[in-house]
């Protein structure tokens, strides 16, 4: 055999063996970064065939000299690929674990900085209309993907606060992971999560919670809550049709509006009415066991001078312990603060 035609046969083999290394779906490993196959093909051949020109890549892959070229500029562009030192014709392929990273960096920015465009674009064509019709203030949302889709979308579009109420009935029949509250949270927004206690006995909804409290989230729970509901940004809130209903595929989407306001004073009164979940916060709203017994004895009815003498300690002292305990319940009275105690399971 002649010693071109063996050079031949050895570059077909080595190039057979090299494109046997990599996966068959290698071929669009680009696309999720808005490239083209060709742009993946001439990036994997230039890994496996550093300082090839755009002639020796198009011999490979039998395609067209010009398209070689095409892909090899965007490489270049988008930090894939490289001109070898000391030569214009010649490349060489960035290493992927480098340059895919940066790129995927770089397109997340991008997509980021195009979400923030919206939502700007959205409150300035909001403030161009006119006022909103009675009608138009409330939308029926029907169906579990249309009522996903909603809660998706107002915690992509939160900047600031979203404000939730947990309590079943849930959409699937049962809690799920909110992965948009975690890329949320990663943003800066802020989150404050009311629970239905009793529904945090329900199997993995305790772990679930306490995952979104880890990331950030404040955390409270009252004994029993009648009514769930998303608030994003006191902008827009998303609640059933009905508190009563087992069927929870219906809600109600309310835009900004008196109606709105409501709900969120509703939200503040029991948020100011709840048991402080995850430690940090739990840390600050911790009771020791001797404020315990001057609640408990509080509620019984006992002046300051019965309490003072079963604690073993002055009048004072309790009237002070008081005043404090009062101030962490956001009591003005005595019976507010035995009655707010109470609701916080502890008494």
């Amino acid at each position: 055999m002649e010693p071109h035609l063996l050079t031949g046969v050895a570059g077909s083999l080595f190039r057979q063996r090299a494109r046997d290394h990599y996966p068959a779906d290698m071929s669009t490993l680009l696309d999720p970064v808005g490239l083209s196959p060709i742009h993946s093909e001439v990036y994997l051949d230039l890994l496996t065939h550093p300082r090839s020109s755009a002639t020796d890549i198009a011999g490979r892959l039998n395609t067209a000299p010009g398209r070689v070229r095409k892909a090899l500029q965007k490489l270049l562009d988008v930090g894939l690929a490289s001109r070898l030192v000391g030569t214009r014709t010649n490349f060489v392929a960035a290493p992927p674990e480098v340059a895919v990273d940066a790129l995927v960096a770089r397109q997340t920015q991008e997509l980021e900085r195009l979400r923030e465009s919206a939502h700007e674009l959205a409150l300035r064509v909001r403030d161009l209309l006119p006022p909103a019709e009675p009608s138009e203030l409330i939308q029926l949302v029907e169906g579990a993907e249309a009522v996903s889709h909603h809660l998706a979308r107002l915690q992509h579009h939160a900047r600031d606060e979203v404000l939730i109420i947990d309590s079943p009935p849930y959409l699937y029949g049962k809690p799920v992971v909110n992965e948009e509250e975690f890329q949320a949270l990663a943003r800066g927004v802020r989150y404050r999560g009311l629970y239905d206690a009793p529904a945090l006995q329900e199997a993995g909804h305790l772990e679930q919670m306490m995952a979104c409290v880890a990331a950030g989230e404040q955390a409270r729970s009252l004994p029993r809550v009648r009514m769930k509901m998303i608030i994003a940004d006191r902008s827009q809130a998303l609640l059933p049709l009905s508190f009563s209903a087992a069927e929870t595929r219906t809600r109600i989407l309310v835009h900004a509006s008196p109606l709105l306001d409501a709900l969120v004073l509703c939200f503040e009164s029991l948020w100011a009415q709840g048991t402080p979940l995850g430690a940090a916060e739990a840390a600050a709203q911790e009771v020791s066991e001797q404020d315990l017994k001057v609640l408990s004895m509080l509620a019984g009815g006992y002046k300051d001078r019965a309490i003072a003498r079963a604690l073993g300690v002055t009048e004072r002292t309790v009237g002070r312990r008081i005043q404090d305990l009062m101030a962490q319940l956001n009591a003005t009275t005595r019976f507010q603060a035995g009655l707010a105690a109470a609701r916080r399971g502890w008494l």
